[in-house]
């Protein structure tokens, strides 16, 4: 089985990021995969993530996010991988052996329904972990308190069907690998202001709540 090699890093990643280049800088990724949904969606997303996590969480991320297809080896170059979209999800036999591969190996795979991909990716995710299930987390779980502490859970970032939002872990042997996001659109808040006219105390914490998931990904 291949090994992430950015498992080595994660504490110098948070406990001593410098600027200096005694770190490379790492990259955040977005999926993509297959079915014709619109895996590009919020193509401003992970770079204001990373702007935000660099200046609160001292990471030295790459501004410039990767494009990774989920069959392919280039995943295991990133700890995080972030997917989203508003329609069908297929993962084939070699996607489904390859993700769940690397995240068996440390990766963590950040799923954020972008509104009517629900259907499709639920059975994508049992593809890849059959033998698991998609777990409601409790409002005390750490993911909610890390830098940034949010005693109900997700924040509301779009209406969609004005459903509460919420978060949902799929684990493998103790280890959170999957993160879903439902009825909240974390990546739509994340996005450039002018896009979606958000109100900055509403793109804030979405920022807030993606920079947990960063922590907390690098850290549990």
């Amino acid at each position: 089985m291949r090994t992430i090699f950015i498992v080595m890093l994660l504490s110098s990643l948070f406990i001593s990021a410098k600027r200096n280049n005694e770190v490379a800088p790492l990259k955040l990724a977005l999926l993509k995969y297959g079915g014709g949904g619109d895996w590009y969606a919020n193509p401003t997303s992970l770079t204001n993530l990373a702007k935000f996590c660099n200046r609160e969480l001292k990471t030295i991320f790459d501004v410039n996010y990767a494009t990774v297809e989920a069959g392919s080896a280039e995943i295991f170059n990133f700890p995080f991988v972030h997917m989203t979209g508003h329609g069908n999800v297929v993962f084939s036999d070699l996607d489904a052996q390859n993700l769940r591969q690397y995240l068996i190996a440390g990766g963590f795979l950040h799923v954020d329904d972008n509104y009517g991909m629900d259907p499709f990716v639920r059975p994508s995710l049992k593809k890849l972990f059959p033998e698991a299930e998609l777990i409601e987390l409790p409002y005390s779980h750490p993911l909610y308190h890390q830098k940034f502490d949010f005693p109900t859970g997700l924040p509301k970032i779009h209406k969609h069907d004005n459903k509460a939002p919420q978060g949902f872990g799929l684990f493998y042997e103790g280890r959170m690998v999957v993160f879903y996001s439902y009825e909240c659109d974390l990546g739509d808040g994340w996005e450039d202001p002018e896009v979606h006219k958000d109100p900055e105390e509403v793109r804030l914490q979405a920022l807030r709540m993606g920079a947990n998931l960063v922590q907390f990904a690098f850290t549990q």
